[in-house]
């Protein structure tokens, strides 16, 4: 696959992404508290399958992209404190492992029942900051230099 395809799809891949998380974290929580008890219930669990559903395919095209972009620029990773490039797509690859994780450690959670409410919302939050840590970081990768 070439390089404009991968980024393309890499690109549309993490804007479904983080609109996702947008949606769920800016929008949809100020819109439950509006909602009867039963109507937030039966919002939840639709969406929560829904999302899952989606999600799934979004994340390994992101990552999957992700990795064929990485490969392309393997010889800026060899030595990522060569250039300001090198440093950012490092700093993005280690983002975007620790956002894996992090969802990784949500679904954990959620399956084991651990998860309260207060910490959802923290994670949310935090799982959209490291997003939007690695758009500033994709971005900068092209626009700023040292």
């Amino acid at each position: 696959m070439n390089y404009s395809l991968l980024h393309v799809v890499h690109l549309l891949a993490a804007i479904a992404f983080i609109g996702t998380l947008f949606f769920e974290v800016i929008i949809l929580a100020k819109v439950k508290p509006q909602l009867a008890s039963g109507a937030v219930a039966e919002l939840e669990q639709a969406l929560g399958r829904r999302t899952r559903t989606v999600l799934h395919w979004v994340v390994l095209l992101v990552y999957g992209a992700g990795f064929g972009l990485a490969w392309y620029h393997r010889q800026a990773l060899v030595d990522p404190f060569a250039s300001s490039f090198a440093t950012l797509l490092s700093l993005k690859i280690v983002l975007a492992v620790s956002l894996f994780f992090s969802f990784g450690l949500v679904a954990m959670l959620l399956r084991s029942g651990r998860m309260s409410p207060s910490l959802y919302r923290k994670l949310h939050w935090a799982v959209l900051a490291q997003m939007l840590g690695i758009v500033l970081l994709a971005k900068g990768m092209f626009y700023i230099h040292w």
